[in-house]
C-alpha cells in the first residue's frame, strides 16, 4: 500500500490535519472510515473524529454507507463531496485560451476553448479570460461562493510572487504583465499563477495515483518543450518559479539533422516503412558532430511541419518551406495535417513523429540521471497528436541510452489527461494550494 501523507497530534495545526484528513479521503476510489483514516494519517481517533467533523459541517465530506469489518458496530464510510467547491483552470497559449471547471476530486465539469485574439494585446487577453471563467461558472449553474480560485497557466518566464508574465519568448510583445492581478480584479476570485510546465506536472500529480505521483518528470509538449517536475509529492519550482525550461539540453538530432531532400526523404521513407521504433538513423550531419543541438530548437511542432513539407508531404503549409515568419495557428493547423498523415501510416511521417520521441527521450536520460526519478510522463498540447509514434521511440531512446545511470526501471507513459492537460493542472493548483497538506504550514513564524 502506498505511503500516505501523516498528521501531527498537535492543538494548533487543525488546518493542516484537515488538509491530511482531505487528501487521504480522495485518495481513496471507496471512502475511508474515521478508523482507517487513523491508521493511514498518524492521527488519533478524537483529532480524526474532530476533523471529519468539521468538514462534514462545511459540506466537503458526507457520510456515505457503512462497512462490516469484524465484530462491532458497521464503520461509516466518508467520502468527498464533489459538489462542494470548485476551481477554475486557465491556459494562456498564442493561439488558444483554454479554460476548465473542475469539481473538489478534480473531474472536469466544463471546459471551453476560444482563440487568442491577439497575443501581442495583453488587455484584449486578460479579458477574454474574465469572460471565459464568467461564462464557465454560469453556464454551469455553480454557486459562485463554492468556486476556491482560478488558476492561470502560462508560458515563463514569471515572477509568481508579484503574479507577472515577465517576457515568454512565445508571446514577444508580452513585457511585465500583471495577468494575476488583472484577472483577478476582472472576477473578484483569488488566483494564481503558475508556469505553464509545472501546471501541468501539479495536474498529473493531483489526479494520479499517491504511489506514481511520489517523483515524476512530466514532459510536457507544446508550442515549446519543457519539463515539469515533482519530487517526495512537491513540485518543483525553483528560488523563481520557472524551473523546467529543459529546451536548451543538447541532443544528437538523429534523423532531425538535417532537412530531408531527395536521398535524404526517400531514407526517410524506407525507415519508416520498415518500423520507426527500430535502430536509429546516422546522417552525414551526425556523423561530423553537426547534428548536435538543442531539444527545444529540434522538436517545435513549426520545425517538424517544415521538416515534413520539405520531404513533400502534403499538409496545406505552403509557408513552411520558406523562411518567414509563420502564424501560431498556421502551424497548429498544419501540424495536424501532418499528425492525420501519421495516424494514416504515412511512412514519412511516422518518422518525423518517432524521430522527435527519440529526440525528447535523449533529452530525458539526462533529467533521470539528474533527479533519479523512476517515471517519465509525457502530455502536452501537441503531444497526443503524434504520441502513436513518439511514445515508443522516447521510451526506446531512454531505455537503450549508453548514458543512462539509473539501475531501477523507469516507466515511460502518456497521461491520461487529454491536450487540456495545462488548463487541468491549472485548476488542480488551485485545488492542491488549497485542499494539499503542506509541511511548510507547521513552521513558526518569529
Amino acid at each position: 500500500m502506498a505511503e500516505h501523507r501523516r498528521g501531527a497530534n498537535l492543538p494548533a495545526i487543525g488546518g493542516f490535519n484537515r488538509t491530511v484528513v482531505l487528501d487521504a479521503i480522495r485518495r481513496s476510489t471507496d471512502g475511508l472510515s474515521r478508523v482507517e483514516l487513523a491508521d493511514r494519517t498518524g492521527l488519533s481517533p478524537q483529532t480524526v473524529s474532530n476533523v471529519t467533523r468539521h468538514l462534514i459541517d462545511a459540506g466537503m465530506v458526507v457520510e456515505s454507507g457503512t462497512v462490516v469489518a469484524g465484530r462491532g458496530k458497521p464503520r461509516t464510510i466518508l467520502r468527498l463531496e464533489p459538489t462542494s467547491r470548485y476551481a477554475v483552470g486557465v491556459h494562456v497559449d498564442p493561439a488558444v485560451v483554454t479554460s476548465v471547471l473542475l469539481d473538489l476530486t478534480g473531474a472536469v465539469v466544463a471546459g471551453a476553448s476560444v482563440p487568442t485574439p491577439s497575443a501581442a494585446n495583453p488587455d484584449d487577453v486578460v479579458s477574454t479570460m474574465a469572460d471565459a471563467v464568467e461564462r464557465l461558472v454560469t453556464d454551469a449553474g455553480v454557486d459562485r461562493a463554492a468556486v476556491l480560485g482560478v488558476g492561470v497557466a502560462s508560458p515563463g518566464p514569471i515572477d509568481p510572487e508579484r503574479g507577472v508574465v515577465l517576457d515568454p519568448p512565445f508571446l514577444p510583445r508580452w513585457r511585465d504583465v500583471p495577468v494575476r492581478d488583472a484577472l483577478a480584479a476582472a472576477t473578484g476570485l483569488p488566483v494564481l499563477l503558475e508556469k505553464d510546465v509545472t501546471a501541468a506536472a501539479v495536474g498529473e500529480m493531483w489526479l494520479t495515483d499517491e504511489a506514481s505521483a511520489r517523483n515524476f518528470a512530466f514532459v510536457y509538449y507544446g508550442t515549446g518543450f519543457g519539463v515539469g517536475l515533482v519530487i517526495d509529492h512537491e513540485p518543483l519550482r525553483g528560488s523563481g518559479g520557472n524551473a523546467g525550461d529543459a529546451g536548451h539540453i543538447m541532443i544528437d538530432q538523429g534523423l532531425l539533422a538535417e532537412l530531408p531532400e531527395g536521398p535524404a526523404a526517400r531514407r526517410m521513407s524506407d525507415r519508416g516503412s520498415r518500423g520507426v521504433g527500430t535502430a536509429p538513423v546516422t546522417t552525414r550531419a551526425t556523423r561530423s558532430g553537426e547534428g548536435r543541438a538543442e531539444v527545444g530548437d529540434t522538436v517545435t511542432p513549426e520545425r517538424l511541419v517544415r521538416f515534413g513539407a520539405a520531404a513533400g508531404l502534403d499538409i496545406g503549409a505552403p509557408w513552411a518551406t520558406g523562411d518567414g515568419p509563420t502564424d501560431v495557428a498556421a502551424v497548429d493547423a498544419a501540424f495536424s495535417e501532418l499528425s492525420a498523415l501519421v495516424a494514416e501510416g504515412d511512412p514519412i511521417a511516422r518518422a518525423i513523429a518517432a524521430a522527435a520521441g527519440t529526440a525528447m527521450g535523449r533529452a530525458v536520460v539526462v533529467i533521470v540521471n539528474l533527479l533519479d526519478v523512476d517515471r517519465v510522463v509525457f502530455g502536452g498540447p501537441f503531444w497526443s497528436r503524434i504520441a502513436v509514434e513518439a511514445l515508443p521511440a522516447a521510451a526506446q531512446a531512454i531505455a537503450s541510452s549508453p548514458v543512462l545511470v539509473a539501475k531501477h526501471p523507469v516507466v515511460v507513459e502518456q497521461s491520461e489527461i487529454d491536450e487540456d492537460v495545462t488548463a487541468v493542472g491549472a485548476a488542480c493548483l488551485v485545488l492542491d494550494t488549497t485542499l494539499s497538506p503542506r509541511a511548510s504550514t507547521l513552521l513558526i513564524d518569529r
